[in-house]
């Protein structure tokens, strides 16, 4: 008789949380194309009956969940950070949750995907984008974790710039929806890997 363990997988999404709101409630805020991983990391909650709680250095929930076929321990995560220094909040939640590169997954915006894709990598270089930068440092140069990375496209304008613009309604649905049945396909793949 085999005795399988149910796999424990901690998700981060990146993004800068609506500060405005926060402090001006007459600033409305406008999701950015840059937040785009905290975005799916609420729709994950809100799928999955996930409640996300506030805490010190960000906002997390934990439950066991199906997906798919598969049983799995799930942790949520975005950090109160900016995400060009979220890494050591993130740091922090992982090594109190799987504290396993392999377990841990970073939904992060992509200038280098068509909008509305999903690509997923093991391991690697932060390939210049400053929020994973900052989880390799806090992580102590640790990159053996999976990066999901949310494809928003690139036209012609600064990076900076292009990575302000709004999320449209339509990829907003898109990530809701039928981009989050694509994130949750990979889910149950790391999570097969990882059991």
């Amino acid at each position: 008789m085999t005795i399988s363990t149910i796999p424990h997988l901690f998700i981060a999404g990146l993004g800068n949380l609506p500060f405005p709101l926060t402090r001006h409630s007459h600033v409305r805020f406008r999701l950015k194309l840059q937040s785009v991983g905290q975005l799916v990391i609420d729709a994950l909650a809100q799928r999955l009956g996930i409640r996300l709680a506030s805490g010190r250095g960000g906002y997390s929930g934990q439950g066991s969940v199906l997906i798919g076929d598969t049983v799995v321990n799930l942790t949520l995560f975005k950090s109160k950070s900016l995400m060009n220094i979220s890494g050591p909040s993130i740091a922090k939640a992982y090594r109190e949750t799987v504290n396993s590169p392999p377990s841990m997954i970073v939904l992060t915006d992509s200038l280098s995907h068509h909008v509305e894709t999903l690509s997923v990598k093991l391991s690697g270089s932060a390939n210049g984008h400053n929020g994973v930068k900052s989880i390799i440092s806090a992580l102590g140069g640790e990159m053996g974790f999976y990066r999901f990375r949310l494809g928003i496209g690139r036209d012609g304008t600064d990076a900076a710039t292009y990575v302000m613009r709004q999320l449209s309604s339509h990829e907003r649905r898109f990530w809701d929806n039928e981009g989050l049945d694509l994130v949750l396909r990979e889910i149950e793949k790391v999570a097969l890997k990882a059991g």
